[in-house]
């Protein structure tokens, strides 16, 4: 039987949010993580937040001016999201078979993404089971053309 989600739950559900692959680099290390919470929160300076659940290891690698690049989906990327939903656990290669850009200041960006953002960690603030990451925008592109991938879900308490 089917659980009634509350009138509340339903409607927070229906806030769209769009579809993000967040990687970071710490060192020789790097990984990288699906992400619907990310929202741009200031023009000048460019910056915006990331939403994190807490417990993940991504966390404590994003410390003050950390680099971590916000990869924008396309509709259709289907294979990021079965690709980086599953998360990867600390030392597990997470870009293998990806084409992706490497430089020496920035974190990795996927170049078939539709978009990119490098940025630098301003700030952590507590959120509930989340923690925002909010980030100052450095540099970026639009890489490839399309529309940006968005998400509503069902209910407004689970992903």
């Amino acid at each position: 039987m089917a659980t009634s989600i509350e009138p509340w739950a339903a409607a927070l559900g229906r806030i769209p949010s769009g579809l993000f692959i967040v990687t970071v680099r710490r060192a020789t290390a790097e990984t990288g993580m699906l992400a619907s919470w990310v929202q741009q929160c200031s023009f000048e300076p460019p910056q915006l937040t990331v939403a994190i659940r807490k417990g993940r290891y991504l966390l404590d690698w994003l410390q003050v001016d950390t680099a971590f690049t916000v990869n924008v989906l396309s509709e259709g990327q289907k294979a990021f999201l079965t690709h980086f939903g599953k998360g990867f656990e600390p030392g597990e290669p997470a870009f293998e078979g990806l084409d992706v850009r490497r430089d020496s200041d920035n974190a990795p960006s996927l170049l078939a993404a539709h978009a990119c953002l490098d940025c630098r960690v301003v700030g952590q603030f507590d959120a509930g089971d989340h923690v925002l990451v909010h980030g100052r925008v450095v540099g970026g592109s639009v890489l490839n053309e399309g529309k940006p991938a968005t998400h509503v879900r069902r209910t407004g308490t689970t992903y």
